[in-house]
């Protein structure tokens, strides 16, 4: 079926005595031209008989864990594509020539397969919850075309391979393959295959939180690396807020009495900014050599030719691919960007809102000149946000509106709260509550961000 192409079946061990030989069994008479690599990571049982026994080709890799299993496998393994699987069992061997097909029908990259539960025992709750979790934040963070990211049964392009650094050591190494092929902008798709449960007297070496908590720390890592803007830019925002917290009793005061009693609290908030200052020059310069070891990722990616293509249309047929994946490409899921958008935008709104603030105050007070001008600011960042930052969504003008109005309540809440303390804390923004606005929209802004982008706007749905 496959004589014109090398395949290697790669699968990594530790203490998997009870199932390894049935796992090699069933891919030799799956894919009988591939090569079966047992790689075994210090098993103190009997793994290493069982596959030899079973007629698999038995390499060792001493550094324990999964990612140095995995490097060792990538760099000592040659083949045109690569089959990796869990030596526990739980995957079905028989779906492995259809990911064979799906990869030469692209041909692509990346054949993932999303687990389909055939059992009770096949997730543990926590497990479950933590898949969904992580691979959720790296959707959200680095892009929406991989699903089930902690998926074990994956096949590989030779180009892949041999482009992937492979810097992990434990069970994050799942997480790593899925940010590489999204960085490249690989050509990745999917395949849904059962998933049982461990046989009995096997059992699973994945430790739910600490695996989990090393997970969310590389993605952590992997942020400062490959989206260093996003990650200095946040913490250049929020050292910001900070400072501005810090100085405002300070400015208020001078401006009262046009004395300043509190030096060491301005020392704090000057020291404050400058570190946001630091964080967002680190961000622009960080993201530069980062577009330098991405373009040569790519050069070394492009050494590499593609799959054989061998068109397959029921294959392609079997493909499973997240909605609307043209959209993916488009500018407006850039986060980055629509934070930068959302906070222009969101300076029009105070500009509105705080002119009309201005010119009611004098006649209506500024309880009720601020009832009228929140509404009126609402629906112009609605507009802008519609057409500049976001763009529409699959619901109707008057719908998403609503819904805009509906979600923003919680940024209303913060943005009112923060606007009613200062009238009635602080002289000076009683008499000129355009500084009260500042304050109110400054708090309710973050809250508008995530409501708009997650709620209102959202134009992928999320496969989990």
């Amino acid at each position: 079926m496959f004589e014109n192409i090398k395949i290697a079946v790669l699968i990594p061990c530790h203490n998997e005595e009870v199932s390894i030989a049935k796992v090699v069994s069933d891919f030799k008479q799956a894919l009988p031209e591939a090569g079966i690599y047992v790689f075994d990571n210090n098993s103190s049982d009997h793994t290493v008989r069982e596959a030899l026994s079973a007629g698999a080709q038995v390499r060792r890799e001493t550094q324990q864990g999964k990612g140095h299993v995995v490097r060792r496998m990538f760099r000592d393994i040659d083949a045109d594509l690569y089959l990796m699987v869990d030596g526990d069992d739980t995957y079905d061997a028989g779906l492995a020539p259809d990911m064979i097909k799906l990869a030469m029908s692209g041909p692509y990259d990346l054949v993932n397969c999303i687990r389909r539960e055939s059992g009770d025992a096949a997730y543990r709750d926590g497990h479950r919850f933590g898949n969904r979790l992580l691979t959720g934040v790296v959707r959200r963070i680095f892009g929406n075309r991989i699903l089930d990211m902690l998926s074990g049964y994956k096949v590989f392009s030779r180009r892949f391979v041999k482009s992937f650094p492979a810097l992990s050591t434990g069970f994050d190494i799942e997480t790593e393959l899925t940010v590489h092929t999204l960085e490249l902008s690989m050509p990745a798709t999917h395949i849904e295959g059962s998933y049982r449960g461990r046989a009995e007297g096997s059992e699973s070496k994945l430790r739910t939180y600490h695996d989990g908590w090393r997970i969310l720390m590389l993605i952590i890592r992997l942020v400062r690396h490959e989206r260093p803007m996003v990650f200095f830019g946040t913490l250049a925002g929020l050292l910001a807020i900070t400072a501005l917290l810090l100085i405002w009793p300070v400015i208020v005061t001078y401006l009262d009495t046009g004395l300043v009693p509190r030096f060491p609290t301005a020392f704090l908030s000057m020291g404050i900014m400058l570190l946001a200052s630091l964080s967002v020059f680190t961000g622009t310069i960080l993201d530069t050599v980062t577009r330098g070891r991405k373009e040569l990722r790519m050069l070394t990616y492009l050494q590499y030719p593609p799959p054989l293509y061998v068109p397959s249309e029921c294959a392609e047929s079997s493909a499973i691919r997240p909605a609307d994946k043209d959209s993916l490409h488009t500018r407006n899921n850039d986060l980055l960007g629509q934070m930068w958008r959302f906070g222009l935008v969101g300076i029009v709104g105070y500009i509105v809102n705080a002119g009309l603030v201005e010119s009611l105050v004098l006649n209506m007070g500024p309880i009720r000149a601020q009832m009228l001008a929140f509404p009126a600011a609402v629906s112009v960042t609605w507009w802008l946000n519609r057409t500049f930052t976001f763009g529409a969504s699959q619901h109707g003008i008057h719908q998403e509106w609503l819904r805009y109005v509906l979600a923003n309540m919680l940024g209303w809440a913060a943005n009112n709260g923060a606007y009613l303390w200062m009238i009635f804390s602080i002289p000076m923004a009683y008499r000129h509550p355009a500084l009260a606005v500042a304050v109110g929209s400054l708090a309710g802004m973050v809250l508008n961000f995530s409501a708009s982008r997650l709620i209102v706007f959202k134009k992928i749905r999320q496969i989990r």
